[in-house]
């Protein structure tokens, strides 16, 4: 039964994050809260993996998830479910697209779902910033204001910002210089 459930949650997450990458993040955030299958800092480390390594964001934590809820076939099951919708749909479009691509109603179309993209990607960096950036159970429990905030991700944040300003240099430096600090903080 597990093995049908991750396919069909991970079908749905294929199906509707269109733009693919971060803008699947609000519907993992949504495993998170409605399954339980990971945590929210789970899913903070699995997008910070996902984005320093090859392969899409949704199809690393696909196989994550499924591995960590139900094993190997599990995480094969997911990462299935997640890619499915996107190869029915590009077989589709591939079939017609030559056809309908320069009808007004299709470029009225991609010219809508436009901004809801940019809606789920900025939903996404908000969500990725209040986990690593604020610390709000932390301040539920205390009431402290200073306790909020995250000194450390925020100092990490501001600094390599700083940086990539002034030494334009390629994004992988950053990435692995960014996560070397990270596991220093972190011991």
């Amino acid at each position: 039964m597990i093995y049908i459930k991750l396919f069909l949650v991970f079908f749905k997450i294929g199906l509707f994050s269109i733009g693919g990458g971060l803008a699947t993040i609000p519907f993992l955030q949504e495993i998170v809260r409605k399954y339980g299958w990971i945590t929210s800092q789970d899913l903070l480390d699995m997008i910070a993996i996902s984005e320093s390594t090859p392969g899409p964001i949704g199809i690393n934590t696909a196989t994550f998830v499924g591995y960590k809820t139900a094993g190997v076939f599990g995480g094969i099951i997911s990462t299935i479910g997640i890619v499915t919708p996107s190869i029915i749909i590009i077989t589709i479009i591939a079939h017609y697209f030559g056809k309908i691509n320069e009808k007004p109603i299709v470029q009225a179309g991609f010219y809508g779902l436009r901004p809801a993209v940019i809606g789920l990607i900025g939903a996404a960096a908000f969500e990725v910033a209040k986990i690593s950036l604020l610390n709000i159970d932390e301040f539920v429990n205390t009431g402290s204001l200073i306790t909020l905030f995250n000194l450390k991700g925020i100092a990490l944040f501001v600094a390599i910002l700083y940086l990539m300003d002034k030494y334009k240099k390629h994004p992988i430096v950053y990435l692995i210089g960014a996560a070397v600090v990270g596991i220093i903080f972190k011991y």
